[in-house]
């Protein structure tokens, strides 16, 4: 056996032992990503059952559909720019989890829970404290100085501020990590929903509001899965009071 061939092997052994190792071990990148989670698919519709596709929303304004629960709101956007796509973001405890950007038109179609990952504000049927703003909104930015941004979703609950073109991470406010992506699948025939990406907040949400849930979508029926398909509607048809600040 030759010198070259031992030092190959050698190598090999070591680069082996050191990826189990990197498996193995809690403390590498790895143990800290918060995976996917998959959820049953389901198909975006408008009220009349025909689907939506990234064509058919208009740019600029919010929609408002439900997954992957009956009662949990999720927001749908048709950006003016392409999202950004294939960013790490941080959610609890430091874990770290990819978005993958936009579908659709010039990939700037986005979803994302609408239940700020703060104190929970999120729309009902009869006030809505938290949505996308297409003009300029004030904020605190780096060392407390009021700045002004458009594009973004806001909390008017505790003023915290999100980008729905960067994995709705968390531009200023206490939020403590960005709005749960929601995984859209565009095949042509139209938007399909299948996955959260980060951080979600659902049992703290039906835990906090289960009482009211339940007496607005049954008892039995708000912690359901949406099923095969899922309403959208403008947030304006929704609800009736949407607060600015």
């Amino acid at each position: 056996m030759t010198e070259r061939s031992c030092s190959r092997r050698g190598f090999m052994r070591f680069c082996g032992s050191a990826a189990t190792l990197a498996t193995a071990s809690p403390s590498n990148a790895q143990a800290a990503v918060a995976p996917e989670q998959a959820y049953a698919p389901a198909t975006l519709v408008w009220p009349d059952g025909s689907r939506v596709t990234g064509d058919s929303l208009e740019p600029e304004r919010e929609f408002v559909f439900f997954y992957p629960y009956r009662s949990t709101p999720c927001f749908l956007l048709r950006l003016s720019a392409p999202a950004s796509a294939g960013m790490a973001l941080t959610g609890s405890a430091g874990r770290t989890y990819r978005w993958y950007g936009g579908v659709g038109p010039d990939r700037a179609v986005v979803a994302y829970s609408a239940i700020c990952a703060h104190k929970l504000s999120h729309p009902s049927p009869s006030v809505s404290f938290i949505g996308y703003r297409p003009q300029p909104v004030g904020y605190l930015g780096e060392g407390n100085r009021v700045q002004r941004r458009a594009g973004v979703i806001q909390c008017c609950s505790e003023h915290s501020i999100y980008d729905p073109a960067q994995g709705a991470s968390v531009v200023s406010g206490p939020a403590p990590y960005p709005l749960a992506a929601i995984g859209l699948d565009d095949k042509g025939a139209g938007l399909i929903a299948r996955a959260v990406h980060g951080e979600p907040v659902f049992d703290r949400f039906f835990e906090r509001f289960g009482f009211r849930l339940a007496l607005e979508f049954g008892e039995d029926q708000f912690h359901q899965p949406v099923g095969e398909a899922t309403v959208v509607q403008a947030t304006e048809q929704f609800t009736r009071q949407r607060i600015q600040c």
